[in-house]
């Protein structure tokens, strides 16, 4: 890999660098984003992100907001598959959005990207509840990633107040273990506004995928759905999807 762009504040270290076709954001050593703009599918983590999308039909998720922005690579992605009202990206680390504006081409009408804490952000938003809520706030410690904020019952309830009856709020976990002792699987209050949940992985990652759906739908639907987009669809060479995906 070439590095393209790096920069050092302090002691955090960033670096762009390229990968055959695709442009890689490294924080201090950690992985945070990767895009291709000639071929939205990573095969990484972030196709995990992308997929709950696919649960719903086309038109009916559009507002969505991104907490935790990176480079940009889900913005992207979702940008490509599907054309959203608008796409709301919250971002502490204003170097990112540099990068993500600089080098993952983030510049479409619908996307507004805004410096801040996601944490109070959520707590002084007033405006319209989003269809999907992305909740991917990751940082590093030692060199290795790490949740920002733990999905403890009072941030999980404050992502569905607001969020959309019918729509979902999707997370990004370091692990099954973690996703499994989150919120979303433990507060009994949160029930009543999860009709589906699902756990997607990828079997090179150890990252597992929340998403938490206010209709009810199934991987069978899903796959069913993913197999009509040639860039999905496994029996296609092109295609580098590679994700498991089962019900909670």
């Amino acid at each position: 890999m070439a590095v393209m762009w790096e920069k050092r504040l302090g002691d955090t270290h960033y670096e762009v660098r390229s990968a055959g076709g695709s442009r890689r954001l490294y924080t201090n050593g950690v992985f945070h984003s990767q895009y291709n703009p000639n071929n939205p599918v990573t095969g990484n983590v972030w196709d995990l992100i992308l997929l709950p999308i696919f649960f719903y039909k086309p038109g009916e998720i559009k507002r969505i907001l991104m907490l935790g922005v990176g480079g940009g690579a889900v913005i992207q992605q979702l940008n490509y598959f599907m054309q959203a009202d608008e796409i709301i990206g919250v971002e502490y680390d204003p170097v990112h959005i540099e990068i993500a504006e600089r080098f993952f081409d983030i510049c479409h009408d619908n996307v507004s990207l805004t410096q801040a804490d996601a944490v109070d952000w959520i707590e002084n938003y007033q405006g319209p509840r989003f269809d999907m809520i992305i909740d991917d706030l990751f940082g590093e410690v030692d060199g290795e990633p790490s949740r920002a904020v733990e999905v403890t019952n009072q941030w999980a309830r404050k992502l569905f107040s607001k969020v959309n009856k019918n729509g979902m709020v999707v997370s990004n976990f370091i692990s099954p273990k973690e996703l499994k002792a989150s919120a979303y699987m433990q507060d009994s209050l949160l029930q009543s506004r999860i009709h589906s949940a699902f756990s997607l992985s990828n079997p090179y990652y150890e990252n597992a995928v929340g998403a938490f759906l206010g209709i009810e739908s199934s991987t069978k639907q899903l796959r069913e759905r993913l197999r009509t987009i040639p860039l999905f669809n496994s029996r296609q060479k092109l295609s580098k999807l590679n994700f498991r995906i089962r019900q909670l």
